[in-house]
């Protein structure tokens, strides 16, 4: 029955790969062609070879810039979003053994929230500028894995006492995120910071872009050099030791890979939940348990979910942007349930 039982069936992997790279050329064609403004997909492809190539195509002012550096950047910054989010929560479902790990659930999303608010209402950093707001948001998800691994020390792995110390992290850093905005910012402050903490897509700009890419592509670099050892880790943290897999050394690495994407992504976007949930369960079922196709297979499905997402968000309600957390919760929410029953009454 296994795939693999006589090497690797290379005509099959290349055909997923055509088959993710469709798919993905799909969602962004679709991102940049539909909005409150229709634009023929014609017109979007002069667009974007003004702006790659500048060929000078017939394209009006106002399209070129809603394409170009609105919608296209937008997509592309949703991928990088969904991919990153989406990883990161197969990485902590195969560290910690338990089909409801993420980062928000573990509190590292809140983390980063906190210390991104730090630097935008408080000013700490370098002036407020985006990396300082990332190296904010980072300190952030640090410190909440390290109330994390403080609350549940001695709970020896157990994976329920690390989420029940997740969701007591989460309250803990969301309690100090709202202390910060009700008593420190100002009207205007707390409106943007709440919208923004929603998870918001609007504000993003090409440079945003040259940070969040090399984040997202080496940590899944970092990631698929590791899955074999998470592979490893199906069986417990022994038996990944027994087979020579260097169990601490793998931890670290693998939990501030998962620390450094969350904290890029929320210090660009916001706070979005239930995609590092609901993704790796879809992309297990559509390529199994195994991490060399699993993690590939949640980086592409994650950018799909997430540019798709964010056009919902874009219109279903016209003249209005729904904030991009209230359209992943909508999904992501029964999709939660559903993993509880199942965990509850396996079949």
């Amino acid at each position: 029955m296994s795939h693999a039982a006589h090497g690797p069936n290379w005509p099959a992997r290349i055909g997923l790969a055509l088959l993710a790279f469709v798919a993905l050329a799909v969602s962004v064609t679709l991102a940049v062609t539909i909005g409150e403004m229709a634009i023929p997909f014609e017109v979007a492809l002069r667009a974007l070879g003004n702006g790659l190539f500048d060929l000078g195509l017939p394209v009006s002012a106002i399209q070129q810039g809603v394409i170009f550096d609105y919608r296209l950047s937008r997509a592309l910054m949703a991928g990088l979003c969904g991919g990153a989010l989406a990883l990161s929560g197969a990485i902590l479902q195969a560290l910690l053994r338990n089909p409801l790990a993420e980062p928000y659930i573990l509190g590292i999303s809140a983390g980063a929230s906190t210390g991104a608010v730090a630097v935008l209402i408080l000013g700490v950093g370098i002036g407020g500028t985006a990396l300082s707001l990332s190296a904010g948001a980072f300190v952030g998800s640090c410190a909440a894995l390290a109330v994390v691994a403080l609350l549940s020390a001695g709970a020896g792995g157990a994976s329920d006492r690390v989420i029940l110390a997740g969701v007591a992290a989460s309250q803990l850093f969301n309690a100090a995120t709202a202390t910060i905005v009700t008593t420190l910012a100002s009207a205007e402050q707390a409106r943007g910071v709440m919208f923004w903490l929603l998870g918001n897509f609007g504000g993003v700009r090409w440079p945003d872009l040259w940070m969040a890419t090399p984040v997202a592509l080496i940590g899944f670099a970092i990631c698929m050099l590791h899955a074999k050892a998470l592979d490893a880790f199906a069986f417990g943290a022994d038996a990944a030791a027994s087979l020579g897999v260097a169990v601490t050394r793998v931890r670290v690495v693998l939990f501030a890979t998962t620390a450094v994407m969350t904290a890029a992504m929320v210090s660009i976007v916001g706070t979005i939940g239930f995609v590092g949930l609901v993704i790796p369960h879809a992309a297990r079922f559509l390529v199994g348990s195994g991490h060399a196709r699993l993690l590939p297979a949640c980086l592409v499905t994650g950018a799909v979910f997430m540019i798709l997402a964010d056009i919902l968000s874009r219109v279903l309600i016209p003249q209005q942007i729904l904030p991009i957390g209230v359209v992943t919760a909508l999904v992501g929410a029964p999709a939660f349930a559903l993993i509880l029953y199942r965990a509850r009454n396996p079949a």
